[in-house]
């Protein structure tokens, strides 16, 4: 899968905008083919985002979900962007789409104010935590992200082994300019250099002062301090509603499926018209 390169804040306000009005059209019960095709209209022309509406758009109408047109749009779409509507879309699950569509807007507006990457790695680690997700495939998408580099990608993947046997905030501290500054004042010999720094001294002080505490006051720290987005959570009085959300969501999939079904049946599938003026999806770049 190709890695989507760093947008310009254009392309990042309207995804926030598409995210946004694609949750609240979503929620009102409205076919998801239709708020998509209203959608590419509205989003702007000289943004990428139209092209990939087209795809999602088709592959929607195919498959009944958006998660495999978004993983195939890998050089629009980051990872972890498909790891969450993917948790959302999975029937065995108890992830909202609705809270994962707004951990996206969140994100798409953090990025178009010019997002670090210690702020985009916390925020989306807490949405995992807080949401309950998986953290092997959470973490394996984040990897990709477009803000790390190669430094930051070996350390995501490489928490997949270490979380759960060590505590996040030991992490964080120990690649911290913080712990630096202290190795560096107590002169410890080494026989192998320090691994690259990643978090700067204010998230390093910030670690070591929470350690053995909850990690919930990590997170609502280092959100004071770095001003990433708060991470949205599903609402206990909402509970019934997301319920009967999903359940017409699997219904509009079932419908699609047996529509296709009955398409075979009458002498096959006209797959041309689900790309109708998308010219096949967004060229790969």
């Amino acid at each position: 899968m190709s890695r989507p390169p760093v947008f310009a804040a254009e392309e990042y306000v309207e995804q926030a905008y598409f995210f946004r009005a694609l949750a609240e059209r979503m929620s009102q019960s409205l076919a998801s083919q239709e708020v998509l095709a209203a959608l590419r209209e509205e989003v702007l022309a000289t943004s990428n985002l139209p092209l990939a509406i087209d795809f999602l758009a088709g592959e929607l109408r195919l498959h009944g979900v958006m998660s495999p047109a978004m993983a195939k749009l890998g050089h629009y779409f980051s990872g972890f962007q498909t790891f969450v509507v993917a948790e959302a879309e999975d029937e065995s699950g108890h992830f909202d789409l609705n809270v994962g569509l707004e951990i996206l807007r969140r994100e798409a507006e953090y990025r178009a104010r010019g997002a670090e990457p210690q702020g985009i790695f916390l925020y989306q680690i807490e949405s995992i935590s807080r949401n309950r997700l998986n953290y092997d495939r959470g973490l394996t998408a984040m990897a990709d992200d477009p803000s790390f580099n190669d430094n930051w990608r070996d350390w995501v993947l490489g928490l997949r082994r270490q979380l759960g046997m060590v505590e996040l905030v030991d992490l964080i501290y120990v690649r911290s300019a913080y712990y630096e500054q202290q190795q560096a004042r107590r002169q410890t010999s080494r026989d192998e250099p320090l691994p690259p720094v990643l978090f700067g001294e204010k998230e390093g002080r910030i670690a070591l002062a929470m350690r053995h505490k909850d990690p919930s006051l990590l997170f609502a720290s280092m959100h004071r301090q770095l001003g990433y987005p708060e991470v949205p959570v599903p609402k206990a009085a909402g509970e019934e509603q997301q319920r009967l959300d999903m359940v017409v969501r699997r219904m509009e999939r079932l419908e699609a499926r047996l529509k296709l079904v009955e398409e075979e049946q009458r002498g096959g599938i006209d797959l041309a018209r689900f790309y109708e003026g998308s010219g096949g999806g967004p060229e790969r770049g």
